[in-house]
């Protein structure tokens, strides 16, 4: 249990050390990047540790905190999230090296360092937490670092707006933890995690789990708590959006694994409850991303797609837990936590990807770009594999999550009757559909990037990516293909965190599902076969080619003898066709200026697609707080003797109640 906390100890001397050297950059970005990298690689070994050997360690020291303990443990359910905590966070301080000393000129690097490493020994402590008012502060202490690394920009509009977005959303998600936990501990009468697990009554456990629902699916992004992702992914450095993406936002659904282990026996409506935020998050998720032309907030809807995709896998496992089906849970449970890994690995990739682009070529706009794979081949390939795995698609890292997804479905379908085979039906379809239309965006994203001719000059002159800014690419695209290689292995080792989440021994567990996930050795290995032709192939031209004149020359271009770059897709029309026909659901707006007259001048086209969420709940629910407030400023009278007869009055009330309390 030693190593967690000096991994954590390591992140605040390293940051506060950054702090204080915020006048010299160099000193204080070797402290700051060199506190996350080291933390991050300790963590990372006693997180695998623990997952791998299936051990639980914990610790406990007295802390004169009502109802508060220093009670901590690492076992195979926080370690497995442990590990895109502590991995994503050394791996995303590389790219933060050259990103923020390219920008210390205009502001000290002490600061955002300083936030950084907090952030990461917030993130660190939540999963490690064991009592309620330790995670809540830990949880804080993750939020409010993370504000102020989303706000970094501040001097722009958009990134106070989006910081504020934020700010609210987390704090609304927070206040619905507090009740949560004050419930759990007044029905166990303590805070501790022990202590809470077997005390909760069941006639409570549904108010408990949907105050979870509420407040941890703020964080993950569920829909429609998910507003904003939207606005705080872009707004934030690459770097920091490949840690929040990918671990934070996991954080978030690791809360809501840790609470179903401390209730009751779950019942069949939380399953319908999170299938059915699953498929809508996935199915909103997917549609607004292929609708985007930022590549940033591209993929930040892409996550809430994701979270969706781990939330149908959550109520997969439910209803076979509600069903008394073991295969039904361990593979619903099974498949979530899988897709868990999967995503902190391929979203932390296409967000660092993100970041070497903006960087380069100086925007992230998808239709200014294009043809970037000749300027950095390295990392076209990597996004490439990012994009690939995003997709689904074997023998990839993110197929294998799905995969078993889908075999708690299937099963569902075939083992139990109606309600319960319409949701495995309904999951299945979602599945599918989400899968088809993520093809649809992120083959439009990558080959409207880097494939292609440059669209401006600033993509036709982007340089070279800073080594450091690609490396930890390199990193998550062979940890994409090695996992999805080995996905039946890697099943194993995620078995054991399953088990306190169906109530079953550990070792009893492989054999429950051994039937299931054999056919992934067989789907990887003929993808792997394919694979090793396509490389092979590759390889023989090469050879064949080898010292012949290889020329380039322009298609047919129908006529037109001055092809130019112009002439290819955009992203807007590369997913037109998809955008109309769920035009009813995403209400995009379009504008056009048409041209006329036998020598037409210049015509335009424009199209935008906001989340109608936002629009249509949330600015209106906030507009009519907001007018309701306004009625009450006359308490504001700006007199300190009002305020001090107020400030009498609470305490005369305060103490009535008190007494109240006493008498009964």
């Amino acid at each position: 249990m030693t190593l967690p906390l000096v991994a954590i100890g390591v992140f605040l001397g390293g940051g506060l050390l950054a702090l204080l050297a915020g006048r010299f950059p160099r000193a204080s970005t070797a402290s700051g990047a060199g506190g996350a990298i080291v933390g991050g690689v300790l963590g990372l070994y006693a997180a695998l540790d623990a997952l791998v050997f299936g051990t639980t360690a914990s610790l406990r020291l007295p802390w004169d905190v009502p109802y508060g303990s220093f009670s901590i443990a690492i076992d195979p359910l926080s370690a497995l999230f442990a590990v895109p905590v502590f991995g994503l966070t050394a791996l995303a301080a590389f790219q933060g090296i050259p990103s923020l000393l390219a920008a210390s000129d205009r502001r000290s690097v002490g600061p955002p360092w300083f936030f950084f490493n907090l952030m990461a020994a917030g993130l660190a402590m939540v999963v490690l937490a064991r009592n309620g008012v330790l995670f809540l502060v830990a949880w804080e202490v993750m939020a409010l670092a993370s504000y102020f690394l989303v706000t970094i920009e501040h001097r722009r509009a958009e990134v106070r707006e989006a910081g504020r977005t934020y700010l609210i959303a987390t704090h609304l998600g927070t206040a619905s933890l507090l009740a949560m936990f004050a419930l759990m501990g007044r029905h166990a009468g303590s805070l501790d995690f022990d202590a809470i697990a077997g005390n909760v009554p069941a006639e409570a456990a549904g108010v408990l789990f949907l105050l979870a629902v509420v407040g941890f699916g703020t964080k993950a992004g569920f829909a429609p708590f998910h507003v904003w992702l939207p606005e705080a992914y872009p707004a934030a450095p690459s770097f920091v959006a490949a840690v929040m993406s990918g671990a934070m936002s996991k954080v978030g659904l690791y809360g809501l694994f840790r609470t179903l282990t401390l209730l009751p026996d779950a019942s069949a409506w939380w399953a319908w409850t999170l299938i059915g935020l699953g498929i809508g998050s996935g199915l909103w998720g997917i549609l607004h991303a292929m609708a985007q032309g930022d590549y940033k907030r591209l993929l930040a809807f892409s996550g809430v797609e994701n979270v969706g995709i781990v939330a149908m896998g959550m109520g997969v496992g439910l209803l076979g837990v509600a069903s008394k089906a073991p295969v039904l849970a361990v593979l619903g449970f099974a498949g979530a936590l899988f897709h868990v890994l999967n995503h902190a690995t391929f979203k932390g990739l296409l967000f660092l990807s993100a970041g070497v682009i903006e960087a380069t070529a100086g925007t992230r706009e998808i239709d200014l770009l294009g043809g970037l794979s000749r300027r950095m081949p390295a990392v076209s390939a990597a996004t490439l594999i990012g994009s690939a795995a995003i997709m689904g698609l074997p023998p990839l890292n993110g197929f294998a999550g799905e995969f078993l997804i889908f075999s708690g479905a299937f099963r569902t379908e075939m083992v139990l009757g109606s309600p319960s085979s319409a949701l495995a039906l309904a999951v299945i379809g979602a599945l599918a559909l989400i899968g088809g239309l993520a093809a649809v965006t992120f083959t439009k994203s990558f080959g409207i990037v880097f494939l292609g001719s440059p669209r401006t000059e600033r993509a036709a002159t982007a340089s070279r990516p800073h080594p450091m800014m690609a490396a930890p690419m390199f990193v998550l695209a062979a940890a994409c293909v090695l996992v999805g290689l080995a996905s039946d292995r890697v099943v194993g080792v995620i078995l054991p965190a399953v088990a306190p989440l169906v109530g079953m021994d550990p070792r009893a567990i492989p054999a429950i599902v051994r039937e299931s996930v054999e056919p992934l050795w067989s789907v990887n290995l003929a993808s792997a076969l394919l694979a090793w032709l396509v490389v092979t192939l590759a390889i023989v031209r090469g050879l064949l080619l080898a010292g012949r004149d290889v020329t380039a020359s322009s298609t047919w271009g129908c006529g037109y003898q001055g092809a130019t770059a112009r002439m290819q897709y955009t992203g807007s029309s590369f997913v037109e066709p998809a955008i109309k026909f769920f035009a009813p659901f995403l209400k995009s707006r379009e504008s056009l200026a048409s041209t006329t007259g036998v020598f037409p001048g210049e015509g335009s086209f424009s199209a935008e697609t906001r989340d109608v969420s936002k629009d249509a709940l949330y600015r209106p629910a906030f507009a009519a707080v907001g007018r309701t407030l306004a009625r009450l400023r006359w308490v504001q009278g700006g007199r300190v003797h009002v305020y001090v007869l107020y400030i009498g009055l609470t305490i005369v009330a305060l103490l009535v109640w008190y007494l109240g309390v006493s008498a009964r």
